[in-house]
């Protein structure tokens, strides 16, 4: 399974993203689920994957190879004036492959289905955050849902809500995802690190922290040990029942 978070912040956007996919407890496996693509001073695009492997690969892929050599049909995800116009054409690469993949195996089209996280900022217009769908339609973030997930979402959902904060600092955003991500992890062997960090900034259009964040990280370790003894002082500070 999968699990991937994008923060829409007042100063620009954070994506986190894990690196598990299995197919049983016995077949377990490393993948890159999160993609950037940066023509400096111009646009910054990140995407990240949850779904059918073949799928999200294949879509990649398929930007990729139109990326280098674009065509009046198939033009480059670089060569768009906003964000609207990525994400429909995200949509797009994501239906087509998905139809493909329904046609050649399977008619479960289920099987095949995917979902993806669209982030980033085209030059003159404001850094945007989308929710793209198997059908290829989407959903923007915005002040009433500023925060987008998908994959195993339900477990690290409840520390976003609580403390998410658009105002909060790139340090802040990067810590409440790194609690998020660790409860998603304690709760579902489906969940795995490495974690994949990107941050951006807006109106740079460039590259901000990108790390891979390992199980040995210190601070990772020093973030899930600190949160868990948080968790157990507070529960020992509630008031016992009267019997």
């Amino acid at each position: 399974m999968t699990y991937c978070v994008g923060l829409r912040l007042g100063t620009g956007l954070v994506f986190m993203s894990d690196t598990r996919t299995n197919a049983g407890v016995d077949n377990i496996s490393t993948f890159r689920k999160m993609f950037t693509w940066v023509d400096e001073d111009q646009t910054f695009i990140t995407l990240m994957t949850a779904g059918n492997l073949a799928t999200t690969q294949a879509v990649v892929s398929l930007i990729d190879e139109r990326n280098k050599a674009p065509t009046d049909r198939s033009p480059a995800i670089l060569g768009f004036h906003s964000m609207f116009q990525v994400a429909r054409y995200v949509g797009g690469v994501l239906k087509e492959v998905i139809a493909q993949h329904a046609e050649a195996g399977e008619r479960a089209e289920s099987y095949f289905n995917a979902t993806v996280i669209l982030g980033g900022q085209v030059k003159g217009s404001e850094p945007r955050l989308f929710l793209i769908y198997p059908e290829g339609n989407f959903i923007e973030a915005g002040d009433d849902t500023p925060f987008l997930q998908i994959g195993e979402m339900k477990y690290g959902r409840p520390i976003l809500v609580r403390a998410f904060d658009p105002d909060m600092s790139f340090e802040a955003a990067v810590k409440l995802l790194l609690v998020s991500f660790d409860s998603t992890v304690k709760a579902n062997l489906s969940v795995g690190l490495p974690f994949d960090l990107q941050t951006y900034e807006r109106d740079t259009l460039r590259r901000g922290l990108s790390r891979r964040i390992k199980a040995d990280d210190p601070y990772f370790q020093a973030i899930s040990a600190g949160w868990g003894n948080a968790l157990k002082g507070a529960f020992d500070s509630l008031p016992d029942i009267t019997l």
